[in-house]
């Protein structure tokens, strides 16, 4: 099995868990939150994976590789900190319990005061 057809199905949960939180508050913020997440997560990813792979600490089979590389980093080892970057906030939308849209009525409980 290929490096591309393992982080398929990571690549295609986080897609279905993000897309399920569209109907969700703040659906926007949160894509410009993991967005930037993400882009962090890559830059770390790009620093410290090339400088693994430098040192010798670890090495793929070019076999099973897609040969597309950042450096030294095959392109597949950067699905992973993108995938965390956008499923972890949908995975805590989506457990979250929905809130009730605010009224602008009192309930029918409170007294007026005034």
């Amino acid at each position: 099995m290929t490096y591309p057809l393992i982080v398929l199905p990571f690549l295609v949960v986080t897609a279905v868990a993000t897309l399920s939180t569209l109907g969700r508050p703040r659906f926007r913020e949160r894509m410009a939150s993991s967005g930037l997440v993400a882009l962090v997560l890559v830059g770390l990813t790009l620093v410290f994976d090339n400088l693994m792979i430098a040192a010798d600490l670890f090495s793929y089979p070019e076999e099973h590789l897609s040969g597309l590389r950042l450096g030294l980093a095959p392109i597949e080892d950067f699905a992973y900190p993108v995938c965390a970057a956008f499923l972890v906030p949908a995975v805590f939308t989506l457990l979250s319990p929905r809130t009730p849209a605010p009224s602008s009525t009192p309930p029918a409980h409170q007294k007026d005061t005034a």
